[in-house]
């Protein structure tokens, strides 16, 4: 092959590549990933109980008709106040237990479990309910607990993600600074939000009706419970680029 054709073609592939090269690099976006992070708290703002209805009844029929009677009191009553209310467990099963005398498992009947769980945003009438059905037979109060609702969080940790996404860019600015850069538009971003709810769990408080008594006769306030405010936490993970 003639000499002058082979420089040609070589220096013009040599070209294409330098070309090709060249606009790579001057097109290259350069990009920087940081996390952000946004922590704060929320006010707890209602107040719940479960009542958990229990009845043991050799008639499987009957156990379920008690249960359903008593939890139908219940609900009635429940309807008077300003509360919200919801069912969250309902069950019927057969009863066994051990019985060291005879060395095997004996049936003891049929036992039907409804829970209702009730919360409100005033205290005073979770004590309401309370009282209302301490001592009754067969009804159990339990998982009393104060938490921040939905309605009161979600705001909330709206507002923290803003200020996550901020968190982000500020440290991204600080990393690129060390180049003499800064950073530029947002071109992604992820996020996840943990909230921690405290709660405060009991086993049958207030079941004898002799203990509410007690209580309405002492100095107890229920103005002076105090309950940790919710703690949020919001992250996110940002890519962004440098200019």
């Amino acid at each position: 092959m003639n000499k002058k054709l082979i420089c040609i073609l070589t220096c013009a592939a040599i070209a294409i590549v330098a070309f090709v090269f060249g606009t790579y690099r001057n097109g290259e976006t350069r990009t920087i990933s940081v996390n952000g992070e946004c922590i704060t708290t929320a006010p707890k703002d209602r107040t719940a109980i479960t009542l958990r209805v229990k009845v043991l009844d050799t008639s499987a029929a009957e156990s379920m008709r008690r249960a359903s009677g008593t939890a139908s009191a219940i609900t009635d009553y429940l309807k008077t106040l300003d509360v919200k209310m919801q069912t969250t467990d309902f069950e019927s099963y057969e009863r066994t237990e051990w019985n060291h005398a005879l060395e095997k498992s004996v049936t003891l009947g049929t036992e039907t479990t409804i829970a209702i769980e009730v919360s409100s945003d005033k205290i005073e009438t979770i004590e309401q309910v309370l009282a209302q059905f301490a001592g009754v037979d067969n009804v159990y109060t339990e998982n009393l607990r104060m938490f921040t609702s939905d309605e009161t969080l979600k705001p909330i940790v709206q507002e923290c993600l803003g200020t996550a996404t901020q968190n982000a860019r500020e440290r991204a600015d600080a990393l690129a600074s060390g180049d003499g850069r800064r950073a530029g538009r947002l071109l992604s971003i992820s996020h996840g939000a943990n909230v921690t709810n405290q709660y405060l769990p009991t086993a049958n408080f207030m079941r004898a009706s002799a203990k509410v008594a007690e209580m309405a006769g002492s100095s107890y306030d229920a103005g002076g419970i105090v309950a940790k405010d919710t703690d949020v936490r919001v992250s996110v993970s940002a890519i962004f680029q440098i200019r």
